[in-house]
């Protein structure tokens, strides 16, 4: 690649970068995107997001077909599942994805250039020998697994989700440190599968981050489908063996440490902003203690001309919230105005049943003192969960006291995520529950839980 020159260069091709890139392209700007990894997608399409759903499609399939599908009155031989093949599956999976945004990278005219970049300047970034110069400069290199201390990733015994999602045979015995979504999504996956699976959590409830009651209903119900777990307790030191490995636990609480063998462990407690070798500090872009690129208003480092978002910025380190910033950066460098309503961005954790939330919970409407009245209705006075057989969880809404608009939509059920769209489109536009109340919705769906919901937040629910 000989130098060249850019409107925007964009430094990261996951759902940020590739879409920041992408937009800027269609709105006339010359665009170009560079990522060392070489397939595009970043941690979400190659090692993250694409490949762990498919394995949770794969596994909640053997899963219906060795639990459920007896209660609809299918009948099947001996079941067995051929690992080897779903991982080929997941794989094909992700390589579909990112061949898919290689083409639109193509079809949009942004130039993708594979290589480890380092910004040397204001408008100059060097990849190799070679030096690209731009206007702009976006910073979106995404975030990488958080290390926990005594305990050292290897990606055979102790494995972080990566490895999680590359084994090549199903342990017997899998402990999980950390009770949040990746955690979560990963021990349904092996659970489902056969293993024995311990979910080992600092804080005092799983989905910490999650309305209380939501967590409450989520851990009985994993539970329920056979997963352990062992909370308020810290995981201090790993002790490796030929075939297993010796955690030690410490009580929160106090008292003696505890051991904990597995023979798989994964170490799933959040993730960090990655801006190994961009060059930040030779240039003087700040970051702060924990590593998070501070921006403006409009996305701006404390250097002109430069620009982060996705999770080196912080916040909800989720694709979709990288990918709304990378669209609102695009439109502000040509001259728009692009906005980002962060209490708009929803969250799902994609087990069985799923989770979904947007916006506020209870504990934090209480802790900031706002009045509130909470509409609730539960699956199993859905017809068409019932007719499903799809009848754990419930939708919580939440609703200002005086004016009625939505704060917060909590959901645990089937289709979760995709149900909590119709209340995220609600709250962007400033929706009172009553207007999802009167809202049709067709009948039998699953959706007709949301508006049951909404019209509980005025005690006019019709179906319980």
């Amino acid at each position: 690649m000989a130098d060249s020159s850019f409107d925007v260069v964009v430094i990261g091709a996951g759902p940020g970068g590739y879409v920041a890139a992408i937009r800027a392209a269609q709105l006339g700007l010359s665009t170009a995107c560079i990522d060392r990894r070489g397939p595009p997608g970043g941690t979400c399409l190659n090692v993250g997001c694409i490949p762990s759903k498919a394995l949770l499609q794969s596994s909640h399939h053997y899963e219906d077909a060795k639990i459920h599908f007896a209660d609809h009155g299918i009948t099947i031989g001996e079941l067995s599942f051929d690992l080897p093949t779903m991982m080929a599956r997941k794989a094909k999976v992700v390589a579909d994805n990112t061949k898919g945004v290689e083409f639109l990278f193509r079809k949009n005219k942004v130039t993708y250039i594979v290589g480890e970049a380092r910004i040397t300047a204001a408008g100059k970034v060097s990849v190799g020998t070679d030096t690209i110069t731009a206007k702009h400069i976006v910073i979106a290199t995404g975030s990488d697994v958080t290390p926990l201390p005594g305990v050292t990733i290897d990606e055979k015994q102790i494995v972080s989700s990566t490895g999680a999602l590359e084994l090549t045979s199903v342990p017997k015995h899998l402990v999980v440190i950390g009770a949040g979504v990746i955690g979560l999504e990963m021990s349904s996956v092996w659970n489902r599968l056969g293993a024995k699976v311990t979910v080992v959590e600092y804080l005092d409830r799983v989905l910490p981050l999650s309305d209380g009651e939501i967590s409450k209903q989520a851990q009985r119900l994993f539970e329920k489908q056979g997963l352990e777990f062992r909370l308020s307790a810290k995981v201090t030191a790993a002790k490796l063996g030929k075939t297993d490995v010796t955690l030690t636990l410490e009580p929160a609480a106090g008292g003696a440490p505890l051991e904990l063998t597995a023979d798989v462990v994964l170490v799933a407690i959040g993730r960090r902003p990655y801006t190994d070798n961009l060059g930040l500090a030779e240039i003087g872009v700040t970051t702060d203690k924990r590593g998070f690129i501070p921006v403006d208003g409009h996305f701006q480092t404390n250097i002109p001309g430069i620009y982060a978002i996705g999770d080196v910025i912080g916040g909800s380190m989720l694709a979709h919230k990288a990918e709304e910033e990378g669209v609102a950066l695009a439109e502000i460098l040509a001259g728009q105005a692009g906005h980002v309503n962060y209490n708009a961005i929803p969250g799902v954790v994609y087990t069985w049943p799923e989770v979904a939330n947007v916006g506020r919970t209870e504990e934090q409407l209480k802790a900031d003192g706002v009045a509130y009245k909470v509409g609730k209705f539960p699956f199993s006075a859905n017809g068409r969960a019932r007719a499903n057989g799809d009848m754990d969880g419930f939708v919580k809404i939440l609703a200002d006291a005086t004016t009625d608009e939505v704060l917060g939509c909590h959901i645990i059920g089937p289709a979760a995520g995709d149900l909590i769209g119709e209340v995220v489109l609600g709250m962007e536009f400033h929706a009172a529950a009553e207007d999802l109340a009167r809202t049709s919705h067709a009948h039998p769906g699953l959706a007709e839980a949301v508006k049951e919901a909404a019209l509980g937040v005025a005690a006019r629910a019709i179906h319980i």
